[in-house]
């Protein structure tokens, strides 16, 4: 398959010029990865932190902002009404406009999930119950929607919500609510379904029309599709989980699978099927060398595969490494230098900031001295900027021999979880929110406040 490579083009564009530099358009960045492109990242800050520019109330949950062109983009949320698109100024924080739909419905862990995306003069939005919608910046408006969930044979949520033991039919709503954090590719969206008649559905980005779909991969998680690079060419990855063993019939055990998708096509070009992790959160990245690592949590890991095409055109996934000692609950490792770097907390474990190298060898593990759990992290002129899943942010240089921590700030508030079992597992300071950085300014928010804090100098 020879294809464009529209996803490797943006960071492209990102450093070519300084306009686009400034944005960080998607969940992940520019490029999907975590990483910015901005220079000029402070190096030390005051006791008290760098400088708060500004805040701005939000509701309960996990969905984080994007910004382009000056302008801030985060999908909120109200259980009892809906969810709603709201854009801030990036300099004052100034609310200019918002879009809000009925969408009610309350899981463990309430709140907003989804992260936004920005093309042009679209947001690309899907909400906690499976509402897709593409908004005109200009006029505020839906140019069009659609419903990943129902439209593909899911069930809506049904009242009370929350966690259930014991088997489920097939497309019950999920147990955390769907998930998605929108894919631009060229002129398609990519989202996916995980509905009985849908794995992944790609739509024409300006009609809403289905340009394809695959068939139902497997059981229903909560990962994006993300984009690798295999002999050049761009695959699609899809993650999905294994059997949960809190909700499966007896004697029901299978493994979960990595599926690579002809992006334009949705052909399935390979399959990993070796995947033990019942929840998966984290999407698949790019190893390079046409290597593909996945994390997931619950004391269950990490994988690697590597992916390789035969005389015959397809191609075969075989594991590289499995390993226990390293995972990432909620976002995927960062990449830098060969390393990797995940934030290793579970409900039973805690290893905290981890360094991994390409062979699966755990270089070191911060515990819990200091305890990184299910926060954000994102790389900015070669040093890691990171919440700790609690109230502090982080300024680290990344170092595979040892860890090494440049400042610390608590930024963060308490808050989270529902009251009862969410927050008895969760903690009291569920703050897992992706990150997001432009123009030197660091957006970072909590269970009830967006902060816009200025990291450059």
């Amino acid at each position: 398959m020879q294809t464009t490579a529209p996803m490797a083009a943006v960071l492209v564009m990102a450093i070519a010029s300084g306009s686009l530099a400034a944005d960080w358009p998607q969940f992940l960045g520019p490029a999907r990865n975590s990483t910015s492109p901005e220079t000029g990242l402070l190096r030390s800050w005051p006791d008290d932190g760098p400088a708060v520019l500004w805040t701005v109330k939000v509701g309960k949950g996990f969905g984080g902002p994007v910004v382009q062109d000056g302008k801030v983009y985060l999908l909120d949320r109200d259980d009892e009404v809906g969810d709603n698109l709201r854009c801030f100024d990036l300099a004052d924080g100034k609310e200019l406009w918002s879009y809000a739909y009925d969408a009610p419905g309350s899981v463990m862990f309430p709140g907003s999930r989804g992260v936004p995306t920005v093309d042009g003069d679209r947001v690309y939005t899907c909400g906690h119950n499976g509402d897709l919608h593409c908004i005109d910046v200009t006029t505020h408006k839906p140019i069009w929607k659609a419903n990943v969930w129902t439209d593909f044979g899911g069930k809506p949520p049904t009242s009370g919500g929350g966690f259930r033991r014991g088997p489920t039919e097939p497309g019950t709503f999920p147990v955390w609510a769907v998930t998605q954090n929108p894919l631009v590719y060229g002129d398609l969206l990519i989202v996916a379904s995980q509905a009985p008649e849908a794995g992944v559905v790609a739509y024409d980005k300006l009609t809403g029309d289905v340009k394809w779909k695959t068939p139902s991969l497997g059981y229903v998680g909560y990962v994006s599709p993300s984009v690798v690079k295999i002999d050049g060419n761009e695959h699609l990855v899809m993650v999905t989980p294994s059997t949960n063993p809190f909700r499966s019939a007896p004697g029901e055990h299978n493994l979960g699978k990595f599926v690579g998708i002809e992006p334009l096509t949705g052909k399935i070009l390979w399959q990993y099927e070796g995947w033990h992790c019942h929840i998966s959160v984290s999407p698949a990245i790019d190893a390079g060398e046409n290597r593909v690592l996945v994390v997931g949590g619950y004391e269950l890991g990490a994988t690697m595969i590597e992916v390789s095409r035969q005389d015959d055109g397809s191609y075969v996934a075989k594991e590289r490494f499995t390993t226990e000692e390293f995972g990432d609950q909620t976002k995927p490792p960062i990449l830098h230098n060969g390393y990797f770097y995940a934030q290793y907390g579970t409900n039973t474990r805690r290893d905290g900031l981890c360094c991994m190298n390409m062979d699966g060898e755990i270089m070191w593990k911060t515990k819990r001295d200091p305890s990184f759990n299910k926060g954000s992290m994102i790389l900015v002129d070669g040093l890691i900027i990171a919440t700790d899943g609690e109230k502090s942010l982080y300024l680290i240089e990344p170092d595979p021999q040892e860890y090494k921590q440049l400042a610390s700030v608590e930024l963060l508030g308490e808050g989270g979880g529902d009251g009862g079992f969410g927050g008895r597992i969760g903690g009291r300071s569920q703050n897992w929110a992706p990150l997001a950085i432009s123009d030197g300014k660091l957006l970072i928010r909590d269970q009830a406040e967006m902060k816009c804090v200025q990291v450059t100098k």
